[in-house]
């Protein structure tokens, strides 16, 4: 297949390293997946992208060289600044349905629906698949119905995500994969909890504080705290960090993976409708069980009781917390590799792709008139033999 996919106009891939952004993690390992199996995948990026495939930068400067502009392009209040991220988007996209129209790409794989949505309706022809990466709010299955046509497909990272816009035209669900080489298998654990993830209220890291409080367990915080949420760990962790609690910031993926190696269990007391939530899935890898809410894609990703605990609130993660060496490590490992692996979730987007861009082949009448003869004359030499 010829396959061009883009994750953002202003970002180049891979993200500048102190800056968190799930989303081109997956699109790159996406990318390299489907070109080590065979298929040509050009990806569209500003300038500084750099992958194992070939790449468009169509001449553009990133916006984004750090966490500080990231923040400082998500927080303006100028209305011109604003669009800005969405013009970048906007631009790249047009050269790509330019160039699918006439024949250059068999797909466009996008990972924002709202990158595309504008264009996809004035290229019939074009085939387009979004990944789905947000949870779907009414808000954002309102827009991506305005913009619907018959050649907009989607795939969703659960089943619980398509929850509240059931009736979207989705292809598959594919879940995320992560490299379990990277994340790789420690059966012995050392006694402290961990918690990692963004520094906001939504990932219910005030929650993780309490609960290790009330275990009186170690916990090692980990992930980025975005200047927006600067209160919420101001207020609600700031004043507990002590040698028993400890936040550690953003940290890349090597030490990330030492980390989740040793702890007891990962902590996800999320206070929102998590689509898949990737750090499960990366603990679970290194055979540290996971304890967390019952919300969004929870009951999909951890086997309760088997690979972690599900609960309902911090009182119940806590009597989770006592009973966490019940879990077999060996179980965690297993569950990941049988199911959230790289080249799972690769050979799903090439299954989806090829779904979509294999065509029935059509034949000439000069053809047509070829393979009825071939027909009859074997029709024929099947009579003589009976």
């Amino acid at each position: 297949m010829k396959i061009a996919t883009m994750v953002r106009g202003f970002l180049p891939a891979p993200a500048p390293s102190d800056v968190a952004y799930s989303p081109l993690s997956v699109a790159i390992a996406v990318t390299e997946g489907l070109v080590a199996k065979g298929h040509s995948v050009t990806f569209f990026g500003p300038e500084g992208t750099d992958l194992k495939t070939e790449v468009e930068t169509l001449g553009v400067r990133p916006l984004v060289k750090n966490d500080q502009d990231f923040n400082d392009l998500l927080s303006t209040m100028d209305l011109f600044q604003h669009y800005m991220p969405s013009l970048y988007d906007q631009y790249m996209v047009k050269a790509m349905f330019e160039r699918a129209k006439k024949g250059e790409f068999d797909v466009l794989l996008f990972n924002h629906p709202e990158s595309a949505m504008g264009y996809a309706s004035l290229y019939p022809t074009v085939s387009v698949v979004y990944i789905l990466h947000d949870y779907l709010d009414e808000k954002r299955k309102q827009i991506i119905e305005m913009h619907q046509s018959p050649n907009q497909h989607y795939v969703s990272i659960s089943n619980s995500q398509r929850r509240d816009a059931p009736d979207l035209p989705y292809i598959a669900t594919v879940y995320n994969g992560i490299d379990t080489n990277l994340f790789s298998y420690c059966d012995k654990a050392e006694d402290y909890l961990m918690y990692a993830g963004r520094i906001v209220p939504e990932k219910g890291v005030r929650e993780a504080v309490q609960v290790a409080i009330r275990t009186n367990k170690r916990l090692i915080i980990t992930g980025q705290l975005p200047r927006t949420a600067q209160w919420y760990f101001d207020e609600h962790i700031k004043p507990y960090l002590s040698d028993r609690i400890l936040y550690l910031g953003m940290i890349d993926k090597v030490q990330l993976a030492k980390y989740y190696q040793k702890a007891q269990a990962l902590l996800m007391p999320i206070q929102w409708e998590e689509p898949f939530g990737l750090t499960m899935a990366e603990a679970m890898s290194c055979g540290t069980p996971v304890v967390a809410f019952r919300r969004g894609s929870v009951p999909e990703v951890i086997k309760d009781g088997k690979t972690g605990f599900i609960v309902d609130s911090t009182a119940t993660m806590v009597e989770a917390i006592e009973k966490i060496e019940t879990i077999n490590r060996k179980d965690c490992r297993t569950h990941v590799e049988q199911n959230f692996t790289l080249d799972h979730m690769v050979s799903g987007y090439e299954q989806v792709l090829e779904n979509l861009t294999t065509k029935p082949i059509k034949l000439t009448p000069e053809q047509s008139k070829i393979i009825k003869k071939v027909k009859l004359i074997s029709e024929k030499l099947v009579e003589k033999l009976r």
